[in-house]
């Protein structure tokens, strides 16, 4: 299995000044190529490719010594592929008849990690082991930069990428190979519920709740936000303001997976068979304001529904679910959500009726009541124990 280990760095002043240029002169490394490529096309018709801009790289390096020539020659190659990678997602978007968005410049701001991509080449990872309490690694152009390493790496190190958050900065591998660790039976089987009043529902009727962190950050966030509206860009001041946005976004990021991390864990201890909703989110979470021509319906209300869903985070909460289910060897099933918050339990009758409200089931057919997201839960385990039946049938 592949896997990421994501480390707090501890540079010291000149490291971190150093972790900085190199950030930056990726960065224009970055929005020089894709001005190459724009201009090529502009002005002679002619498209650049990955490969052409690679080839280049050894004379941009030789009459820039100071600049980019510091840095390690892989990782600027994996720079260019970056930028290869959002031409190749926008004309899949353009094939797809999907509103394409064509690669940007990046501002300081939206430019924030640089990889390494092969562990030696340009960077290695605990360059230090001799060192008794402490790791380190070694970056090309800025020297062996401790590590705080809360846990062990498992798997032999493939990338390496350096990222900045803030203030801070971490470093993150990913890891090949790196082993399983299953967790004994239990027998039991389980079919879950998401929602915004519980995160999770489960068909034996439990629930965890959702903390809903960025509504209990909104005072907060919306004092920090107006304080940021009134500083004059460019200035000092605005830089502190928008850094302590930044803060409380990254601290609710912060809580919002240490809550999915412990909901997955608790899951994936406890059932040897999950099943969930194969939800769509991003078409969940579409704006309903429409065009001028034909305006939406209830737009305030669908706005404060999808502020609600993404405060949850469903889909942080499936994926971490996905990677533990697959560690601890345990049975992950997706199940097609249409009809089942509809649908009684007891007697497969579905009615639009059944609904009574948010969190009311009354079957019109049998009278049978039960909690909605249980009873929905339900009808999930059922159905994704069918899907298991007919594939291993099949």
């Amino acid at each position: 299995m592949r896997r990421s280990f994501t480390f707090l760095l501890r540079p010291t002043r000149h490291q971190e000044i150093a972790l900085a240029a190199c950030l930056e002169d990726h960065r224009q490394l970055y929005n020089a190529a894709l001005e190459h490529r724009r201009i090529a096309y502009a002005k002679a018709g002619v498209s650049i490719r990955y490969g052409d801009q690679s080839a280049e790289l050894k004379h941009i390096r030789g009459d820039d010594p100071n600049g980019q020539g510091r840095w390690s020659f892989s990782s600027q190659q994996a720079t260019l592929r970056r930028l290869d990678k959002a031409f190749g997602a926008f004309f899949k978007r353009v094939k797809a008849g999907r509103t394409p968005g064509f690669p940007r410049f990046k501002g300081w701001g939206r430019f924030d990690s640089v990889e390494w991509p092969k562990d030696g080449d340009g960077c290695r990872w605990d360059s230090q082991p001799q060192h008794p309490t402490a790791t380190y690694v070694r970056l090309l152009g800025v020297g062996h930069v401790r590590v705080h390493q809360h846990r062990p790496v498992r798997g032999w190190v493939k990338t390496i990428r350096v990222k900045r958050a803030g203030s801070r900065w971490f470093v993150v591998l990913s890891c090949d190979e790196v082993p399983a660790e299953p967790l004994p039976a239990t027998g039991a089987s389980v079919g879950i519920d998401l929602g915004v009043a519980s995160l999770v529902t489960t068909s034996d009727g439990g629930q965890v709740a959702n903390r809903r962190h960025l509504a209990a950050t909104a005072g907060r966030l919306a004092a920090g936000q107006r304080d940021l509206a009134r500083k004059k860009r460019g200035s000092k001041r605005r830089r502190k303001a928008v850094a302590r946005v930044a803060a409380l976004h990254a601290k609710i990021r912060r809580q919002r997976l240490d809550g999915a991390h412990k909901a997955a864990l608790a899951l994936v201890r406890a059932y040897d068979v999950i099943a969930h909703e194969d939800l769509r989110i991003s078409n969940m979470t579409r704006s309903a304001s429409g065009t001028v021509e034909r305006p939406g319906r209830n737009v305030a209300q669908k706005s404060g529904l999808n502020r609600s869903i993404l405060d949850a985070g469903w889909g942080v909460f499936l994926t971490i679910l996905a990677d533990k289910a697959e560690s601890a060897g345990r049975e992950l099933i997706a199940v097609n959500p249409a009809g089942t918050s509809r649908t009684c339990a007891r007697c497969g009758h579905c009615a639009k009726d059944n609904r009574v409200t948010q969190a009311e089931f009354a079957c019109t057919a049998c009278g049978h009541a039960a909690h909605a997201d249980v009873n929905a839960a339900i009808n999930i385990l059922r159905a994704g124990l069918a899907l298991r039946q007919a594939a291993q049938a099949a």
